[in-house]
């Protein structure tokens, strides 16, 4: 399970790299009010994401179990019938894409919001959007091949298809805006980039498991009530996924200037890649929670979820503690001092919301959805949804972006806390056990590296970005270390020496 969580966690690094570098020279190029269009464009599109429902997750549910099953026929017809689904969904959003096309551009392209950017700009936001729209539609049927690999437990092959998209979607925008930074050349790099991800893991896919037919020849309409039930709760989660988290810059530009949408999306820039580190131990967890349930090894059950609560909850403190309380000199070297004190807040605000919020997304919900108990779950993420929609927008008026901040971090702690409950009593872990195990620790642990970031903060106030790094590089190893000694000491899931002794780093080795 490390190894398979370990590789999508040097992915998720990757991300970031490529996030920390490109934001910055894309910004550059295109201008503070081009950029804030291109996020609304990014966000607007994202819409399209949902008529894709839960396909993804039931690709991989009903391909793995017709391996699992050593059925041919059936794994070639759970194929043939995502894919035929796929792509009548992708017809379905152009349709839709068209749609939005209209909305953004009387919206977003006319009137006040538009003031101050130039109308060749405004043309190529149109055939931007445009351009986006067919990626994403594209996208619905190319990203299954992904499924297919992660039904043969194929991660690492996986994430380094993944790994070359990224790397070649950074190089080829660093090419083409340095020859056109247009929005339209940044729009046709997705469509590059996604054409050329799916060119390699088709390939992947055809030398790994050559058996696996990708066409439509084996399509059973029987299939498809089964697939599209299963996806609904999924298809929950991505709506309320997206109130939550896509449609703050919609929110944003609909009443403030272009720039503003800038600013929110720097401070929350780190939230994505965050995401993702603990959806890469949901990945793990939820198949696993599925087959302890089934074999009636409650006992394991719970130790899988206590053990990996903590494992998230420490890696987001030690990312969260930095981007606490040096975030907001970081985003000045990275980007601008202009964005120091506007998106240093949103940083601050959403991060505070996403200690309590990213270990219940990576595990407490896997855990749910493992044990065939997804509804509540699903429906309260739609409210938190919902909510952050409501307090953004009655917000964004006296507050700004400061005001959309504060309407996504309230209902992510509340969320949080409310599924948390329910994962504790369908496991019967009392929550006094929780807090102890999980938090406590922790909680105390926690504040060693933040004493040490206060005194570099007040003490050195770093402002250029070696100085940063090299205090971030030094709050690491203080965590390291505090983790090692205290809080992960005696632990009984989590046997750090013998972890150690496995990568080589503890002479005595061996586990419990």
């Amino acid at each position: 399970m490390f190894k398979s969580v370990g590789s999508t966690w040097i992915l998720n690094v990757l991300q970031i790299a490529s996030v920390l570098a490109l934001s910055p020279y894309v910004i550059g190029k295109l201008g503070d009010g081009p950029n804030g269009l291109w996020v609304t464009i990014v966000s607007f599109t994202g819409l399209l994401g949902l008529l894709i429902l839960g396909i993804p997750m039931a690709s991989v549910r009903f391909v793995a179990e017709a391996i699992a099953k050593q059925d041919q026929g059936r794994k070639d017809a759970a194929v043939s019938t995502c894919l035929a689904i796929c792509l009548l969904l992708g017809l379905g959003a152009l349709i839709v894409g068209a749609g939005l096309w209209w909305a953004f551009d009387a919206r977003y392209l006319t009137g006040e919001l538009a003031s101050g950017i130039d109308a060749r700009t405004i043309d190529g936001a149109r055939l931007a959007f445009a351009v986006v729209v067919l990626q994403v539609a594209l996208g619905f049927a190319l990203r299954l091949p992904h499924g297919i690999l992660d039904a043969h437990g194929d991660f690492l092959a996986r994430n380094a298809v993944m790994a070359g998209e990224i790397a070649f979607r950074f190089a080829l925008t660093l090419a083409v805006l340095h020859w056109s930074p247009t929005l339209p050349a940044l729009a046709g790099v997705l469509i590059a980039s996604s054409l050329a991800e799916f060119a390699a893991a088709y390939f992947v896919l055809k030398r790994r498991h050559p058996d696996v037919r990708f066409s439509l020849a084996a399509y059973d309409k029987k299939l498809v009530r089964g697939i599209l039930a299963f996806s609904t709760w999924a298809l929950l989660l991505n709506v309320g996924a997206l109130l939550a988290f896509r449609i703050d810059a919609l929110v944003i530009g609909a009443y403030l200037p272009a720039e503003a949408a800038t600013q929110f999306d720097i401070g929350n820039k780190f939230f994505d890649p965050l995401t993702s580190l603990v959806v890469a131990v949901s990945a793990v967890v939820l198949p696993m929670a599925t087959r302890l349930h089934a074999t009636g090894q409650a006992h394991e059950l719970r130790a899988v979820f206590l053990k990996w609560s903590k494992i998230c909850l420490s890696l987001v403190l030690m990312i969260g503690l930095y981007l606490l309380v040096l975030g907001p000199s970081f985003l000045g070297a990275w980007v601008g001092e202009r964005f120091v004190e506007p998106s240093g807040r949103v940083l601050q605000v959403l991060m505070l919301s996403f200690l309590a919020w990213l270990p219940v997304r990576g595990v407490a919900i896997a855990i749910l959805f493992g044990l065939g108990k997804p509804r509540a779950a699903a429906l309260a993420f739609l409210l938190m949804g919902a909510v952050n929609l409501g307090v953004s927008l009655s917000l964004v008026g006296p507050l700004g972006i400061l005001g959309v901040a504060l309407g996504t971090a309230v209902p992510n702690v509340v969320f949080a806390l409310y599924v948390l409950v329910l994962a504790c009593r369908e496991l019967g872990v009392p929550l006094r056990e929780y807090g102890s195990y999980v938090v406590g620790r922790a909680a105390a642990g926690a504040l060693v590296p933040l004493g040490f970031l206060l005194l570099v903060r007040f003490g050195l106030d770093p402002r250029d970005m070696p100085m940063l790094l090299v205090s971030g590089v030094a709050m690491v190893v203080v965590f390291a270390l505090t983790w090692i000694l205290f809080v992960y000491r005696d632990d009984p899931h989590v046997d750090v020496r013998g972890l150690l002794g496995r990568v080589g780093l503890n002479g005595s080795g061996g586990s419990r």
